[in-house]
């Protein structure tokens, strides 16, 4: 992994040979490794060390960027003159703002060095314990370890330094029978608060519980959604609290910022600086990120801001911004909804009859300004009556609008750092959630 001296040195050469009438260098270093099981046994170690230049050069009003992964002198030569040369081939950008100017950054200690050194027998030893969990109760266990760090740095040529290097940690496990399965995932910047053991355990619980899973009609049901549920769904609104997206009426809060689009309780904001986050305190144009509260008691208050959308729209930036030239504009990618206190035994306690609703996959959207979503449960749904999980459901499909869902929100657990696999991580609750409505059956 680079040092920030040594990313001084690799900028340094980059302006030796960048004639371009601004010069921006995005490296990045990352080191990786991952134990994959499956099937009760580890079939895969794999670690890589890897190494990103990228330059981005300004010619008048037009910029481009190019890339590459040789440090070598006369590699960073070729890709500072690419960069220059395919910037004079854009066409003139008369909204393209000169790079930012040097910032001043709050410190984030995200790096643990026990995790970036993991080795693999530590990680085979974690595995073998979750195998004899599922050796236990004749289930079948299969996924994946993985460890490591990585640094981001972005360097310009008006004197912009920003350097942030942080680790991260992942465990994932599904536990298969005959009939059900379950699945449990944690990841952090320090592996020794995964606790692999007690995802194991958890997964073996939820696949035990829901064996023979009956099937059930399609409908409108009162839902337990657990936290990685939350986050996948949360997902798909990321991208509507976009200035630009709203300015280019793509989406779904269009016309509708400051209005109550949801319940009362639902507070959500994007915040990196949350102890439960990850991620660097800057931007993709080197801009200090910003907290922004995004939806208050409801109602949709702020939007994030690039610079150039920003100073198109009359606003301040707020640090979410991807790095030059995209189409995209920015996004909150650190999102936090607050919760309750209300654990998902007493969301089920308090429901007579509903689903528990583990996780969600194959979501995709249907209509993308009344935000409908479908997609499937997956790995441990079960029934609940009299306030409790009776066993395990067939899955189910759902067509979902998610406004409608955060305005149906009757009880929420602490929020908590939560993964999942349509999205990213995010610090959100489970929630209890009436009217889900699901459209069809599944054979499984």
């Amino acid at each position: 992994m680079l040092t920030r001296q040594r990313v001084q040195e690799l900028f340094h050469e980059v302006t030796k040979y960048s004639t371009a009438d601004e010069t921006e260098a995005t490296i990045t270093s990352n080191h990786y490794a991952l134990t994959r099981f499956a099937n009760n046994a580890i079939h895969q170690n794999v670690a890589e060390d890897a190494t990103y230049l990228s330059i981005r050069a300004v010619a008048g009003q037009r910029t481009a960027r190019a890339s590459t992964n040789k440090l070598d002198s006369a590699s960073i030569r070729r890709l500072a003159e690419s960069a220059l040369e395919f910037a004079r081939l854009q066409p003139r950008d008369p909204d393209l703002l000169p790079m930012a100017a040097p910032q001043m950054y709050r410190a984030l200690d995200r790096c643990y060095p026990e995790t970036a050194a993991l080795a693999p027998e530590d990680r085979a030893r974690a595995v073998e314990s979750v195998i004899r969990r599922a050796e236990t109760d004749h289930l079948t266990a299969a996924g994946v370890f993985s460890s490591g760090a990585s640094v981001t740095a972005l360097f310009n040529s008006r004197g912009l330094k920003a350097f942030h290097e942080e680790s991260i940690s992942e465990f994932s496990v599904t536990m298969m029978g005959a009939s059900a399965s379950g699945w449990a995932k944690k990841t952090g910047p320090n592996y020794l608060q995964l606790d692999p053991e007690a995802l194991a355990d958890r997964a073996a619980r939820k696949a035990l519980g829901s064996v023979e899973p009956r099937e059930i009609p399609p409908g409108r049901y009162t839902v337990i959604l657990e936290p990685a549920a939350v986050l996948d769904l949360l997902g798909f609104l990321v991208f509507d609290f976009s200035g630009l997206a709203v300015a280019e009426k793509r989406s779904s809060f269009t016309d509708r910022v400051g209005q109550k689009l949801f319940g009362d309780r639902i507070e959500m904001r994007d915040d990196v600086f949350h102890p439960l986050h990850l991620g660097a305190p800057f931007d993709g144009e080197g801009v200090p990120r910003q907290r922004v509260q995004l939806v208050q008691h409801g109602v949709v208050k702020n939007l994030v801001y690039a610079r150039g959308t920003a100073r198109k729209l009359g606003a301040e930036p707020t640090g979410h911004g991807f790095p030059l030239p995209n189409e995209y504009g920015e996004a909150p990618m650190n999102i936090v909804m607050d919760g309750g206190r209300d654990s998902v035994d007493d969301m089920v306690r308090s429901t007579e009859q509903g689903l528990l609703i583990t996780r969600l996959w194959y979501i995709r959207e249907v209509d993308p300004y009344r935000k409908i979503v479908t997609g499937m449960t997956r790995d441990g749904t079960f029934w609940i009556e009299g306030g409790e999980a009776r066993g395990g459901v067939k899955n189910l499909r759902f067509n979902q609008s998610l406004i409608e869902m955060l305005s149906n929100v009757e009880m929420m657990g602490p929020p908590e750092r939560a993964a999942g696999e349509e999205s990213f991580e995010m610090v959100v609750p489970a929630m209890k959630v009436r009217d889900f409505n699901f459209s069809s059956v599944t054979k499984f």
